[in-house]
């Protein structure tokens, strides 16, 4: 059995914003790592956070938990936060269980920005 493998890229964007994304398998294995990078972005997102998921090919109740987290501490923060590239099957468990009410959540990166901005 192989290990889950997760990468987190981080970037700012040219509106400021700074950009995590986040491809792999987001699971109790790899959750951390993300927990990580999001504790090491929090005070260089003056201008907010987009979290791009778009290459997200897992998440389970562990990755979801990270993710309210880093919602939470952005609210702490006064910071925005916005989601992006939300896959077929995470946008389903989230309008099932009703973050999709929580998050701004967008289809793209620049979306996303927009967003954070208006």
């Amino acid at each position: 059995m192989t290990e889950p493998v997760l990468t987190v890229d981080q970037r700012t964007h040219r509106d400021g914003p700074v950009v995590l994304r986040v491809a792999g398998e987001l699971d109790h294995h790899t959750a951390p790592r993300l927990g990580e990078a999001l504790d090491g972005v929090r005070s260089a997102a003056a201008a907010g956070l987009v979290i791009d998921l778009s290459g997200l090919t897992y998440c389970d109740s562990s990755g979801i938990t990270v993710l309210v987290s880093a919602y939470r501490h952005a609210g702490d923060d006064g910071r925005p936060l916005a989601l992006a590239g939300l896959g077929d099957d995470l946008t389903q468990v989230f309008r099932t269980v009703g973050l999709d009410r929580l998050f701004t959540v967008r289809p793209t990166t620049e979306d996303a920005v927009a967003a954070l901005r208006g």
